[in-house]
């Protein structure tokens, strides 16, 4: 009888000081300092999806530029083969391979595109009462 009295005394004890004390969200229990260095580190205080957005936009945008870069390579290869059909053929290949990318990049970023205005648009509160 007396382990039963100390448990409920213990217990009652916990759940009416100390719990709510750890699980109170108006009174900070613990500061880390976050707010401190994000001062000085100068973070942007923007959306994390319009930053991931524009994260993809930049890949794709240079992704671009490399197949654009493949295109124009194998458009000099061709030009200074000097008529060898080996050149030639590798010269072909090229292109086919970077407009075959710029293809994929396109279509890539028209599906990121796509899927992060619906994301947007879905996580996005509007007042449209």
């Amino acid at each position: 009888m007396k382990k039963a009295l100390l448990f409920f005394a213990v217990f009652t004890i916990f759940s009416l000081v100390v719990a709510p004390a750890l699980v109170s969200a108006q009174v900070p229990v613990f500061d880390p300092g976050l707010n401190e260095v994000g001062d000085h580190i100068a973070l942007g205080t923007q959306d994390v999806r319009i930053t991931v957005a524009r994260i993809i936009n930049v890949a794709m945008g240079l992704l671009g530029i490399v197949a654009v870069v493949i295109i124009l390579l194998g458009g000099f290869k061709w030009m200074t083969a000097g008529g060898s059909d080996d050149g030639v053929t590798a010269a072909k290949k090229l292109i086919v391979s970077g407009v075959i990318g710029l293809v994929i990049i396109i279509t890539a970023y028209a599906i990121a595109q796509f899927v992060l205005e619906s994301l947007i648009e879905a996580t996005t509160e509007t007042n449209s009462l």
